[in-house]
Parts: structure tokens; sequence; C-alpha cells
């Protein structure tokens, strides 16, 4: 679901080492606020919908089933003309991201090197890599924009190897550092993958890469997360970053890129919300973003998930991916429904026609999802193919990825200390964004405020820090290719 330019907004703050070589953190910085874009599919058809699926369903289970799984986007740096006012705290930022391929997936833009470049990257709090495609790669990489390690003063290669293998496909290459800028915060020595080998599966411009924001255990790098380095060396006003995703899935003529909502880096927005944010402390040793999930509702009815009840939020995904049981459970309360086949196996159609509720609950507060975003695509004149489809992970994963077909609906609140995940309700604000026509900002590099990266992911542990807010308009983009379903 990668496909097109977005409209991100970052600041870079200028990045400092210390005596030492190790990554320092700066206290002073000026808040930005950054749009994004969000991509539409061009025009899709049924075989084109059906390997989506496929390649949704098959990534999904590398991705959770034991085997490291990253996910690869597009984004780019831009100076903020957003639909939120400029943000001027500091150590905290605004940060827009692109909708591309109508709600298929977010990215945003980050810069490296020195001087930096910028590029595109899926933003995913399902995976903790942050990986770029690299000049050497070769046709193997397609036309997006790759990394060039000689051109920037700051590359250090650590000479450690890496692969990531992917449903449909793999990445390899080598592990470095480098400075990294994202969303008005710089960090030096960040450690990062190389990557020089790619599946034809990935290579659909202008993604290069993505932006894992997940916990470092997870790290196939062994190196630790971009946004776990802010928050936990207090580079930001509040350990957290909160987001809100755009719907465009039901406007009639979207485009390819589209503006994709906001990041918040370092603070919640209250602009996006109302109400207070509940909060779900995560399960056991933070490595996923996953909560329980205690009720689910579907027209009314309680769907059975004793004993399958735990969920990852994962901004990388597009869909929902839960037990087999409750699936056909969900879909046994839509009259005409039917099980997929062939590349469809573990999805199900439905008739466009029916308007399918369905509520959530982790904990507190019953949380609507629209009956919009329960459409993942039409697959003919009269039938629709549902959002929810069977997770194939196997035991010892999680019972339930919770994508951005429900995320769409809440501003969503990632917090370090304690580790939890958070929700709220959006604000009219949040909502007016929603199908929106508005310019893509091309992108730009600003200042930055400076952070350094303090270890390895082995040596990270999660405690209270304070942080930098940092909002980003999220665009979200449709990718017609298989690589667009690695966010399903």
């Amino acid at each position: 679901m990668f496909a097109s330019a977005s409209l991100t907004t970052f600041l870079f703050l200028l990045l400092s080492q210390d005596a030492s070589g190790a990554p320092t953190a700066s206290t002073a910085v000026v808040g930005r606020s950054m749009p994004i874009r969000r991509l539409n599919p061009s025009s899709q058809n049924f075989t084109l919908v059906a390997q989506q699926a496929k390649d949704q369903r098959d990534l999904l289970v590398v991705k959770y089933g034991g085997q490291s799984l990253q996910q690869r986007g597009t984004g780019y740096n831009l100076y903020v003309k957003s639909f939120m006012p400029r943000v001027f705290y500091p150590k905290h930022r605004a940060y827009s991201i692109v909708n591309q391929g109508v709600d298929t997936g977010y990215y945003g833009t980050i810069a490296i090197g020195t001087p930096p470049v910028s590029y595109d990257v899926i933003l995913d709090t399902g995976s903790s890599d942050l990986w770029l495609t690299s000049s050497t790669c070769g046709a193997s990489c397609g036309t997006s924009p790759t990394y060039d390690p000689a051109k920037s003063s700051t590359f250090q290669n650590l000479s450690t190897p890496f692969q990531i293998q992917y449903g449909s496909g793999a990445v390899a290459g080598y592990v470095a550092e480098e400075t990294v800028q994202m969303a008005g915060f710089s960090v030096a020595k960040q450690g990062f993958g190389v990557v020089n080998a790619l599946s034809s599966a990935f290579n659909t411009n202008p993604v290069s890469g993505i932006m894992g924001l997940a916990w470092s255990p997870l790290s196939s790098t062994q190196q630790m997360p971009f946004w776990q380095t802010l928050a936990s060396g207090g580079s930001l006003d509040s350990a957290l970053f909160g987001v809100q995703l755009t719907r465009y899935g039901n406007v009639s003529g979207a485009t390819q890129n589209e503006p994709g909502g906001v990041i918040d880096m370092g603070y919640t927005n209250s602009s996006l919300y109302t109400g207070s944010i509940e909060y779900h402390n995560l399960v056991g040793t933070p490595q996923y973003w996953e909560i329980n999930m205690n009720t689910l509702t579907v027209q009314g009815k309680s769907i059975n998930i004793a004993g399958i009840s735990t969920a990852i939020i994962d901004t990388g995904t597009t869909n929902i991916a839960g037990p087999a049981s409750a699936i056909a459970s969900i879909y046994a309360q839509i009259p005409g429904s039917q099980a997929g086949t062939g590349q469809l196996q573990g999805y199900y159609t439905y008739p466009c026609s029916t308007t399918v509720n369905v509520q959530f609950n982790f904990g507190g507060k019953t949380w609507s999802m629209s009956p919009a975003d329960f459409t993942h695509s039409q697959v003919s004149t009269t039938e629709c193919l549902g959002a929810f489809f069977i997770s194939s992970i196997g035991q010892g994963g999680p019972s339930w990825v919770i994508g951005d077909a429900f995320l769409k609906n809440v501003y969503s609140v990632f917090k370090y200390s304690p580790a939890s995940v958070g929700f709220a309700a959006l604000s009219e604000t949040a909502i007016a964004q929603n199908g929106v026509k508005a310019a893509v900002p091309s992108p730009t590099i600003g200042a930055v405020t400076a952070a350094t990266n303090t270890g390895s992911a082995s040596s990270a542990t999660s405690g209270a820090v304070s942080s930098s807010p940092l909002s980003i308009l999220l665009c979200f983009w449709l990718a017609s290719t298989s690589i667009a379903f690695l966010f399903w």
C-alpha cells in the first residue's frame, strides 16, 4: 500500500555529538507542523485486489509469526502549511503524513546524511527497523530514490549484515549509522539498514524504506528505533506520539496523494480530539504496541473472543486480522457474505448494499468503526471485500492486528512510560479533514532539534522522561501493487 508522494511536514533540528561519539540530545526545540499526502489508486481491478489481499495475508504471517518483517513506505520533510496552527513549543513538533492509495497506507518524510537528503518512508508502529534502499541496489529497487553513503560525511558502516524476510520477498544489506532527521528532530549515530538487495515486490516509486515505530526488542538490525532514542533521552516534552489518520476511501475522485493526517511527536494535540485519552497498558515486556481487547460487537451482536483477545495496534497494516473463528462469526452477522477462495482465501465478500456497524472495547469506552472503513474494496458491481480477514499467524503470535481501518476512527497515542496505547474521540476539526482536497506541499529541510542515539536495541529500557511534541500531518496513499498490501 505504498504508492506516491506525501504531504508531510518535517522540521529538522541540528544534530550534535558528544566527545565519545555517542548520540546526544539537546533541549531547545522550535515546533513546526508538517503536512502529509494521501495516495489514491489509479484504477483497481479484481485481479489486482486479489493479489494485494494475498500479499497482505502472507506478509502478516511473516511479520507476526516469529520472523522479522518490515514494511516499506514513502515520505518527505515539509515546511508545514497545515490544517492546524503552527506549533512553537520546545521539544515537540507537528508532522504531516501522506495518505497513499485511498487509505491503503500512510507515509512521511525523513532526511538522512550530511548534507541531509529527504526520503519517503512508511510510518509503521508494527515494526522497529529503519531501512532505506541503497544506490548500489540496482534495478531491483526500481525508480524510487536511493541513499548514497558516499555523499554523506556522517555515514559510518558498522559492517553487520542483516536480512528481513517478507511474505512475497526479502530485503538484505548491512547496518550503518547516520544522522537522521524527522519531524523537526535530529538524531546522530542513528542505526539503520542500508538495503542493497530488494525483492521486485517492493519497487513501487516513491517508496524508499520504512520507519519502524515499535520497540527495540523487535529490531532486526539490533538498533534502537528513532522515536525511542528521543523518548528515552529526554528530547521530547512528553515521551509519546499521537496519530490522527484521514479517510478518503468513501470520497469520489480521491487522488493518489491526499492529506493523511498528523503525527504529534512529544505531545497530544487537543485540537484533534475531545474528552479524555483512555490509556491501556501493554501486554508483557514492550515489543509491539500490544494491548488487551475486551469485546467486539458486529451489527449489535457480541463476537466471542474469549482467550483470543490481545491486539497489536499497527499503523503499517491497512486492515484488521483476527482468528478464524471470530472472523467467521463476524461475517455470520452479515447476510449474503461468503468466504473467499484462491487469492482471496482468508477474506470474505459481502453485499456492498449492507451497512456494517462494528464496535471495539479495550477495557473502558466503546469505540465505533465507520461502516465506510469496513469496506476494503469493491470486487464486483454488487460485492465488496471486507476489511476483517483471517490471521494465519499461528501459535505464539497476537490474536488480532488492528490496522488503519480502525485507527482512522480515533486519535491514537503511543506512550513510552508507562508503556501504553491511548485512544480518544476525534474532534470536529479532525473529522473535517476527511476527504478534504488540498495542495501537496513540496519537501523542505528546516531547523531541527538535535539528539543522540545512546545505544543499541538491547540496551533500551522504558522509563519516564520528558519529551518534545511533534505534530505530523499524515497523508495516506493507495498502492496498486503487491507492496501496497504490506500494511493490511
